[in-house]
């Protein structure tokens, strides 16, 4: 029988429940043992796909197409596992599956309640997961933090596991302990509230997860152990750290998986962690800086810059770049600034050593965007357009180089005379039924890729699998006239025809993808075409620096 580990936060949301839940995974699975994680998000959303990526960070996109928050992505990239829609839920898709039920009799005439048929569905859901994935240990974060009404119905489902098998269960509780500046101080009275929320609720933490700017001193732990009810060796001190793949080690320092182990019975184990190690190590020993802008517009709100939006693209980056030597810097670039200020966007660009424009939706912003792979292209910079990105370079080239003034997508202008991009035939009865959710190209499809491109020398293999997530296409009846005039269509899916890779010969790396390579690449096995991006900026960085700084071109 599976075992269950519920995450859940207190004080403050943000401060590292998924990366806890995935390092703890990690952990679990050095030592031999299956383990697979569950995010629970409170929302009312059916999914994670109509949410705004500024209010509610990256769309993550699984193997099988469902939209979910973006910590399945952190699961992902610490287990080295794919993880499936069974370990997604959100109170949306919960009340819609009671509701299902219920108006098919799948209740027999009784009264359906809140409690107890909703945390019965998330029980039974939870055990899904664990039989589909054959898991020895659940990890289940919950999303939000003690005391919010809209996860009550959750916590309730994980009391309601514990009384029935106590021994199978267990809770950790990831707190914020802060330091204001005027009192010098790290005061744990949040922390005490937060346990005492969870006890109103039935809950008492088997372990505190102590997030912090520092670790958490004796004095501290002792204090906790008092009014919290718990033994001091069961606070663990979790720092702010600059690398999140460092977790599961520090983790490790205080015994976490063994205490884990012990707490269930079960018999301590050796764990082998030398791999992540090694990757960790590789990290911090990199001899070379590359500058990569990202030219996008979900990052800006207020006066905050919160790159959640791009988490994936973030990741990627990192582990293309460590596994090559070098260590990124990466820069926000508001391509709505580029639609005005051309001098501050040839400043901006010409000091990056490579452009990655990302995904997104809608017209605000795009002609920044066009403008941003035109210098690319013109510059000799590498590129690397991502989804929109892809969509958006199509667009330049048959603006700039093919000779059709007024090109551009559907979505921006439907009346365009040369709709290089273009919504598909069945998407656009969705649309006009406005069946918006979860009804885009969704999940992993085929790719085969043409002999002699920079995709085919990245993947060493003529066939591929990646995961997508949009509803507009490259509109295959431009693109005869497109590919005469240089563009490669260097990937295709076989079983439609649709172009999934297109990049340009003679230029040090322009690629762009109609899917996501992002949600694909592991701090271990880094995302080939990632990889041949890094490695291409590398070599303009080299090139700059022999030039004096001057741009390549």
């Amino acid at each position: 029988m599976a075992r269950y580990i519920f995450v859940i936060g207190g004080v403050m949301s943000g401060i590292g429940k998924g990366i806890t839940t995935a390092s703890i995974a990690r952990i679990l699975k050095s030592k031999g043992f299956r383990a697979t994680c569950v995010k629970i998000d409170p929302y009312l959303n059916v999914d994670a796909g109509t949410m705004n990526p500024i209010e509610h960070g990256e769309v993550f996109v699984t193997e099988d197409g469902m939209e979910c928050d973006q910590d399945i992505g952190n699961y992902e990239r610490f287990l080295d596992e794919n993880i499936f829609a069974q370990n997604y839920m959100t109170s949306g898709s919960v009340y819609l599956s009671v509701i299902n039920r219920e108006r098919a009799l799948g209740y027999g005439g009784k009264c359906v309640e809140t409690v107890p048929h909703i945390p019965e569905e998330v029980i039974g859901r939870l055990q899904n997961a664990a039989a589909k994935t054959k898991a020895d240990f659940v990890l289940v974060e919950i999303g939000g933090t003690a005391g919010e009404y809209q996860n009550l119905v959750f916590f309730e489902a994980a009391r309601m596991m514990k009384l029935r098998d106590p021994d199978k269960v267990m809770f950790i509780l990831v707190s914020y302990f802060p330091i204001p500046k005027l009192m010098g101080e790290m005061k744990t009275k949040p922390t005490q509230y937060a346990v005492r929320i969870l006890n109103s609720s039935g809950i008492q933490p088997d372990f505190i997860m102590a997030r912090s700017e520092v670790s958490l001193d004796e004095p501290r732990k002792k204090k906790l152990s008092v009014f919290c009810n718990m033994h001091p060796e069961d606070i663990i001190s979790a720092p702010d750290i600059m690398n999140i793949y460092q977790a599961p080690l520090n983790f490790e320092k205080d015994k976490m998986g063994n205490k884990i182990l012990m707490k269930f019975g079960l018999r301590k184990k050796k764990n082998d962690m030398s791999d992540w190690a090694r990757m960790f190590r590789k990290s911090l020993k990199t001899k070379k800086t590359v500058k990569i802008g990202i030219v996008g517009k979900y990052f800006g709100t207020g006066k905050f810059t919160l790159p959640d939006s791009y988490i994936s693209v973030i990741e990627s980056i990192k582990h293309a770049s460590w596994e090559l030597g070098a260590s990124p810097e990466i820069h926000w670039l508001n391509g709505e600034t580029y639609e005005k200020d051309k001098k501050k966007m040839a400043k901006e660009l010409g000091a990056m050593d490579g452009i990655i424009v990302p995904g997104g939706f809608g017209a605000r912003a795009i002609e920044g965007k066009i403008r941003a792979i035109e210098y690319a292209r013109e510059n000799l910079k590498p590129f690397f357009g991502l989804c929109y990105g892809m969509q958006l370079a199509v667009v330049e080239f048959a603006r700039n180089v093919a000779g059709m003034p007024g090109a551009n997508t559907t979505e921006v202008n439907p009346k365009t005379k040369y709709p290089v991009i273009d919504v598909m035939a069945d998407q656009k009865e969705k649309y006009l039924k406005k069946n918006l959710g979860g009804t885009m190209r969704l999940g992993a499809y085929n790719c085969k890729l043409k002999e002699g491109t920079v995709a085919r020398r990245a993947y060493k293999a003529d066939k591929i699998s990646e995961r997508h997530r949009h509803r507009y296409e490259f509109n295959n009846a431009l693109k005869e006239v497109l590919e005469s005039k240089g563009l490669v269509s260097s990937g295709i899916n076989p079983e439609s025809g649709l172009v999934e890779i297109i990049e340009l010969p003679k230029h040090p790396f322009f690629l762009g993808t109609q899917f996501h390579p992002e949600f694909k690449s592991r701090p271990l096995s880094p995302h080939p075409l990632f990889r041949e991006f890094i490695r291409a900026t590398m070599k303009n960085n080299e090139k700059k620096g022999k030039n004096g700084g001057r741009k390549s071109g």
